[in-house]
């Protein structure tokens, strides 16, 4: 009985840890490659060349270009080939599903270098340098915190992709380096 209930023990906890392993979230910024709405995926290259296949759902989120900020049917709606995006994705296994996709450029979101001076946490900005010398504060989304806001006060210089909303800047993603 003792050897039973310790092989169950053992295997449950192999399966927590396998399960807390899953779910990895990330971004990336990327070139809309190939768009296939049979499959619901499309292909995305980064500007090293690595290509990453993500499928997208009904409950994917869209910034930008024809989608509006909620889930759509097609979360490359009016996104084409050649198209700069920032892609929120969840990581299971093998498979990437895209979480949220921000179009990047002409009626999406911009994208600015700027040096980090400071992070809020509790007030969820950041306040940086721009390249013309000036302050700016950013307002974080939920996302942005969880994804770039580690090390985000020791990162210097970065991109920021943002949208502008009542007059605030609200930024979706850090990407460093």
């Amino acid at each position: 009985m003792r050897n039973y209930l310790a092989l169950g023990l053992v295997c449950g906890l192999f399966a927590c840890a396998a399960f807390a392993a899953d779910d990895v979230s990330s971004a990336v910024v990327a070139t809309v490659k190939t768009v296939d709405k049979g499959t619901k995926t499309v292909v995305v290259k980064t500007a090293d060349g690595t290509e990453h296949t993500f499928h997208f759902l009904g409950r994917t989120l869209a910034h930008g270009a024809e989608a509006t900020a909620h889930g759509t049917k097609d979360a490359f709606e009016g996104m084409k080939e050649g198209d700069d995006v920032v892609v929120h994705y969840t990581v299971k296994g093998v498979v990437k599903t895209a979480d949220e996709v921000d179009h990047v450029g002409k009626d999406g979101m911009k994208a600015s270098v700027v040096v980090v001076k400071s992070v809020d946490r509790a007030a969820k900005t950041v306040t940086v340098k721009t390249a013309e010398g000036g302050e700016e504060t950013y307002h974080l989304t939920v996302r942005a915190s969880k994804e770039t806001g580690k090390g985000l006060d020791k990162a210097g210089k970065v991109t920021v992709y943002y949208t502008e909303d009542a007059g605030k800047k609200v930024a979706h993603y850090f990407k460093q380096g």
